[in-house]
């Protein structure tokens, strides 16, 4: 049997959960699946995967040969596509995860324009707040905001990620003007709840060092949640000041719903983030989506409009 057909088989296998689905996929019968992997089997002399009438799990060396697998069938798709008539294409399937709001303003419209630029391919969008586990949960590639934490993903930054005070006129009018960040223990801030990402507090430059506020050392204010969303419009309603990213606040400032203050106390920027699983081998696909938006956001003009 065809080694190649083998692990082809595999990673359907594995990205669909079950023979019936992977044969579904190649029109065949489930039995074909399933003897292919057996072979597989038998041919490397270890178990990929345990099967039963419910659920397929990869074993530890079943994980490690999918992940092997699914660089190889890549490299082999991209130099296939690089020789082609046209010259560079891509294909296949890519899934992307980011963060909801940013996704939601920044990486969901520019997919209709890659998409249209590469028609042989097609794009699974994830925006969820949650850290994603993009390795075992099956993602090409993630866009990231803020720090990044160590880890053994590979990261490429594609743009700056500013972040400052904010608060609505009337806001200011009824609780003043902070100064200096040690103001804000008088102030409601409007802050991320205790399970959201944002555990370090809210940064800012202060005797010519970077120090972030601690929770216990601002005031907790009435309110607090999980979604960056909320808290924006809660701002803008006036009930607090809150610490947000200019791509989200930009307009809102140029339209004098809100004002930003502590500007001079503002730290340097963090990044966006491409990040993936490994930087080796990368599919064609995940090459040319971080490239796309690296064009979009490198622009002088984009954050603007």
């Amino acid at each position: 049997m065809d080694k190649l057909k083998q692990m082809e088989s595999f990673v359907l296998v594995a990205g669909k959960g079950s023979l019936t689905a992977a044969a579904a996929v190649e029109g065949v019968a489930p039995a074909v699946m399933g003897r292919r992997l057996d072979a597989l089997e038998a041919r490397l002399g270890v178990k990929l995967m345990l099967r039963t009438t419910r659920r397929l799990t990869l074993t530890p060396e079943g994980q490690s040969f999918l992940e092997d697998c699914q660089r190889l069938i890549a490299a082999l798709a991209d130099a296939e596509g690089a020789v082609s008539a046209g010259g560079l294409k891509a294909s296949g399937h890519l899934r992307v995860t980011a963060p909801a709001g940013f996704g939601r303003r920044h990486v969901a419209p520019l997919v209709p324009r890659f998409l249209a630029e590469h028609a042989e391919l097609s794009l699974s969008l994830n925006l969820s707040d949650r850290v994603v586990d993009i390795v075992h949960e099956g993602f090409d590639c993630a866009v990231r905001v803020g720090d990044l934490p160590d880890s053994s993903l590979v990261s490429t930054r594609l743009a700056d990620n500013r972040r400052q005070c904010v608060a609505a006129p009337a806001y200011l009018k009824r609780a003043g003007t902070p100064r200096h960040p040690d103001e804000l223990a008088r102030h409601a801030c409007l802050t991320l709840s205790s399970e959201a990402s944002q555990t370090r507090g809210w940064a800012f430059r202060i005797d010519g060092a970077v120090q972030h506020l601690r929770p216990e050392t601002r005031a907790q204010g009435r309110l607090d949640c999980s979604d960056g969303q909320v808290l924006h419009d809660w701002c803008v309603e006036g009930l607090g000041i809150a610490w947000r990213s200019t791509w989200e606040v930009e307009a809102d400032l140029a339209a004098g719903r809100l004002v930003s203050v502590l500007d001079e106390f503002a730290a340097p920027p963090n990044g966006i983030y491409a990040v993936f699983p490994q930087s080796r081998h990368l599919p064609l696909r995940t090459r040319l989506w971080v490239e796309h938006l690296r064009a979009h956001y490198g622009r002088s003009d984009y954050w603007r409009s």
